[in-house]
């Protein structure tokens, strides 16, 4: 059986066609966003709500 990243896949898909997702879910996000102005980035932060340390993860780069 094959070992399939849906993480990476989904991040991937979702960057894009995050337009067209907006489109479709959000319409009115459009009159207030510059498609240009959008930059996807490698990185996550992930809170440890009980504890309050932050840590960082780099997205794998395709």
């Amino acid at each position: 059986m094959t070992n399939i990243d849906h993480d990476r896949l989904f991040k991937e898909l979702l960057s894009t066609f995050f337009i067209e997702f907006l489109e479709l879910f959000f319409p009115a996000v459009l009159d207030y966003l510059d498609p240009d102005s959008i930059k996807f980035l490698d990185k996550e932060i992930f809170t440890d709500v009980t504890s309050g340390e932050c840590s960082v993860t780099r997205w794998p780069q395709p």
